[in-house]
């Protein structure tokens, strides 16, 4: 692999969680632990709730039950697609997610459903 791939990681955040701040931390935390392998394998992990979360505290919002969260969330990682090379679609209902792999198809990305079937995966 000569060239890192930007993948955006892409699974339940909100979904399923009833909106329970702490259901919505252990999605993210499991969004997360695919950033390792993605790392390790030579490339660079991108997580939209990584950066969507910094932009709603910055405008004032507390957080991503808040108002403003549907004009920051979901156009976030349209946004960050327009970066990223592949999306790694993690199991688990998820309409953002589902947006994401849509987008991907649209713009001819690869979309991975398993961390070990990204190039270069190092286990």
């Amino acid at each position: 692999m000569t060239t890192p791939l930007m993948i955006l990681i892409a699974g339940p955040y909100r979904s399923g969680t009833g909106d329970d701040p702490a259901l919505m931390a252990q999605n993210l935390e499991r969004l997360e632990q695919a950033a390792w392998p993605i790392f390790r394998s030579g490339h660079v992990p991108m997580i939209g709730e990584w950066v969507a979360l910094p932009v709603l505290s910055s405008a004032g919002a507390a957080g991503p039950l808040s108002a403003l969260a549907p004009s920051v969330m979901y156009p976030t990682a349209e946004r960050l697609l327009q970066h990223c090379d592949a999306v790694l679609r993690l199991e688990g209902e998820s309409t953002g997610a589902d947006q994401d792999v849509a987008i991907a198809h649209e713009r001819g990305l690869p979309v991975y459903r398993r961390v070990e079937d990204i190039p270069g995966y190092v286990a």
